[in-house]
């Protein structure tokens, strides 16, 4: 088992599951790019998946409750525009969400996208705990993610280092619908953000 997280850590170190430093952007700053999406409250799991060997290499979580946030547990998608607060990062637009996904699906990975429709008041303490939980330590994304969505679907979801298995245990919660993101754009994701700008989507 100790060489299985070995292994983990040194795959999601090079997907981008860094992390464990503490960010905390301006009140002005989140509250200046608040958004809250259309439709109903929304729980959406990512998973990040290494193409050559099947294994999960990162977990992170967006919540569309009073607000539309992502929680990126030791992630390493930051951008200037886009406020973060250890680990959970604000103004997730339609534009930003895109980018997110994109930033993460390349030649050498994929990314599972599984949604859950949910009610407001669990939307909400989905927020709130991933407003207590980071900032999260180096490859520990699914160990945090999972224990918040412990929290949420008790006796559906248990803790583990794991982000496939935490992805196929949410998989069998009633309502989780289920999309794949294939991009074949170089292994050097920073390229995504750098090109990127709100204005131009």
């Amino acid at each position: 088992m100790r060489l299985l997280i070995l292994a983990f850590i040194a795959l999601a170190t090079l997907a981008g599951c860094g992390g464990g430093k503490e960010v905390w952007a301006t009140k002005e700053a989140v509250e200046r790019v608040a958004y809250r999406a259309e439709g109903p409250p929304r729980l959406t799991l990512f998973t990040m998946i290494n193409n050559n060997t099947g294994a999960g290499a990162h977990t992170s979580l967006m919540i569309n409750g009073s607000q539309r946030v992502i929680w990126d547990p030791a992630g390493s998608f930051h951008h200037e525009t886009i406020p973060e607060r250890n680990d959970l990062l604000y103004g997730i637009t339609p534009q930003v969400a895109d980018v997110y996904t994109r930033y993460h699906a390349r030649k050498t990975y994929r990314v599972r996208i599984q949604t859950l429709d949910v009610s407001p008041e669990l939307a909400e303490r989905a927020i709130t705990l991933a407003r207590e939980a980071g900032p999260v330590g180096q490859a520990q994304c699914a160990l945090v993610t999972s224990k918040i969505m412990a929290q949420l679907f008790p006796g559906k979801i248990s803790s583990g280092w794991f982000p496939n298995k935490l992805a196929d245990q949410f998989a069998r919660i009633p309502g989780v619908s289920e999309q794949v993101l294939h991009e074949y754009d170089s292994d050097d994701n920073s390229k995504v953000l750098a090109q990127w700008t709100p204005e131009r989507g």
